[in-house]
């Protein structure tokens, strides 16, 4: 089913192009590029100016002044050459300032996105967020680059050339401005109705790329379930009501473009004729009616020109708009202000005390409730339970990607919410269920859990994670490319992968949250031996399913509906009757 855009957060649609005011922290870090093309613009600006008063005394002194013609195109060749030079200067100057200014806006939404909590990422869609960073930026270079220095350029034209068309006839002048009032009605009219066209048309584009990069990432599952019809129709829905919105925003912006330059040029020739009059009854002369007319020409055009950029600056504010909210997002953990710090080295030694936590998108279902644990350092304990239990949820609160609502989290005896989070998991090293493999070389994903290792460390993780043979077998060995999300392997070669990159982290707590789920028995009884090696001397907290990975734990814990209901040895709790025993005798082969 098609999706409509999803709204990052409740807000009025943009009124006025002020919201771009929000670029300037970013523009002002580069003034002499700013100044330069400001100055730049002005020169070429001055120089447009110029030309119509040398075209005057070329017309009006081409029977009287015939000697000075040539050095009057001389002069004119001179401008034209230095009118080049200023527009040159001014485009690579304001091109490379947009370039500078949007790199850094990209850097700056994707470091803030980056370290938000899970909170965030269950209300937008990655495919959205990527839109912003790509489509609205690409809108904000086009302004930056382009349509603030054209509209300045043009609004100098505009000033200067009302300023030169009173200097020539103030009659002719004030008839002109006459038409003034009438041609900006249509701008208010339809620009209001353009901007809510502009920014319906740019929720539409992100929730176009959020359906692809959603339906792309699951290819394999839309294929196996031959969903591709309905897939191809549901984005085909989202990318059509795209365009529509595109063609009402252009509809609307061509009939505004339409309308003003219409009125514009009807305007100015009127005047024209009265000019004309004015020649023939010599209250001036042709060469002021030709200066008049060049003026006149370059105002209209350039009036006409800004009612086309004010379309592009509304698109660009309600962007800019869009990209501050991400930057603006509060998220909902924060580190404290005056923390403590982790002992180094640490013990490992992790409490829960009477923890109660429920997610934001399910609030009526408790998934820990009035939890309490304590896991010795160097202990190694088993989560284990149906499903929903809330197993992975003690991993991911004790990451602190959640906070309880009620209880705390405690590593060696501090609460986390007391300690910076990249302070505290350092600490940890974890192995996901769903290993995440990034597109780039086998070296690089193992390196992950160490940015400083050496290729010889890399190595000895992988053959303590039984990973070095498949990766050696590889066309490039270690520096092979394994693909986006590392399709090239198998479900138990990225496993292994990941196993090996939390052994390189050599972290005092180990989280394995279903680490052998997805390998076969023999790999998984090699990778167990490699878990039970990692495990030594380090806290480990293994959630499981198959109670075979679990037999040999220092300790059990049993949990359901959110609550520890069992405690004990594999032999304890299997001699006692309750969950863990029925899920022993169904897991296990019965002599």
């Amino acid at each position: 089913m098609a999706r409509g855009p999803r709204v990052i957060v409740d807000r009025p649609a943009t009124k006025r192009i002020g919201a771009l005011r929000a670029l300037w922290p970013f523009v002002r870090s580069y003034r002499v590029l700013l100044v330069g093309a400001v100055l730049a613009l002005m020169l070429t600006s001055g120089i447009s100016l110029i030309l119509p008063v040398a075209v005057r005394r070329v017309v009006d002194g081409f029977n009287h002044e015939a000697e000075l013609l040539d050095q009057y195109f001389l002069a004119a060749l001179g401008i034209t050459a230095l009118l080049a030079v200023g527009t040159a200067l001014r485009y690579a100057l304001v091109t490379r300032l947009g370039e500078r200014v949007v790199a850094d806006i990209r850097r700056a939404v994707f470091d803030r996105v980056i370290g938000l909590s899970p909170a965030f990422f269950e209300r937008v869609m990655t495919g959205e967020i990527i839109s912003r960073i790509t489509t609205d930026t690409t809108l904000i270079l086009s302004v930056i680059g382009s349509s603030v220095s054209v509209a300045l350029r043009q609004g100098l034209v505009v000033a200067g050339g009302l300023v030169m068309l009173l200097f020539t006839s103030a009659k002719l002048t004030g008839l002109l401005m006459l038409v003034v009032p009438v041609v900006l009605v249509p701008i208010i009219v339809l620009g209001r109705r353009l901007r809510g066209l502009s920014r319906e048309n740019q929720d539409w584009i992100a929730a176009s790329s959020g359906s692809a990069s959603e339906s792309l990432l699951a290819a394999q599952t839309v294929q196996a379930f031959t969903a591709e019809a309905a897939t191809r129709a549901a984005f085909a829905d989202v990318t059509e009501k795209s365009y529509v919105a595109a063609r009402r925003r252009i509809t609307t912006r061509a009939v505004m473009t339409a309308v003003v330059i219409f009125l514009i040029f009807a305007g100015v020739t009127g005047v024209l004729w009265v000019g004309a009059r004015d020649v023939r009854a010599d209250i001036m002369t042709v060469g002021e009616l030709v200066q008049f007319v060049i003026y006149a020409v370059m105002v209209a055009g350039s009036v006409g020109a800004l009612s086309e950029l004010w379309g592009e600056l509304q698109r660009a504010a309600g962007a800019t708009e869009r990209l501050g909210e991400l930057l603006a997002t509060q998220d909902t953990l924060t580190d404290s202000a005056d923390p403590v710090a982790l002992p180094h080295p640490a013990q490992g030694r992790i409490e829960f005390r009477d923890v109660t936590f429920h997610y934001p998108t399910r609030p009526d279902v408790s998934a820990l409730n009035d939890v309490t644990l304590t896991i010795a350092p160097g202990e190694t304990v088993a989560l284990v339970g149906p499903s929903g239990a809330g197993k992975t949820t003690v991993v991911q609160l004790i990451q602190r990607f959640w906070d309880p609502e009620s209880g705390s989290v405690c590593i060696d005896g501090i609460d986390l919410r007391r300690m910076t989070r990249a302070d505290f998991r350092r600490a940890i090293a974890l192995v996901p269920q769903d290993p995440v493999i990034f597109g780039a070389t086998a070296r690089d994903n193992i390196r992950f859990g160490r940015p400083d290792a050496t290729d010889a460390q890399i190595e000895a993780a992988a053959r303590a994670a039984h990973a070095h043979d498949f990766l050696t077998a590889l066309p490039g060995g270690y520096d092979s490319f394994v693909g986006e999300r590392g399709v090239m392997l198998s479900g138990g070669q990225k496993q292994r992968i990941a196993i090996a990159r939390a052994i390189l982290r050599d972290a005092p707590i180990l989280l394995l949250d279903e680490a052998t789920s997805a390998l076969d028995a023999e790999s998984e009884r090699l990778v167990q031996d490699a878990v039970d090696v990692l495990a030594r001397g380090r806290t480990t907290i293994i959630v499981a399913h198959r109670l075979a990975t679990v037999k040999k734990a220092d300790r059990i814990v049993v949990m359901q509906d959110g609550r520890i209901i069992q405690q004990g040895t594999h032999d304890q709790l299997v001699a006692r009757e309750g969950l863990y025993a029925r899920l022993a005798r169904l897991q296990f082969t019965q002599g």
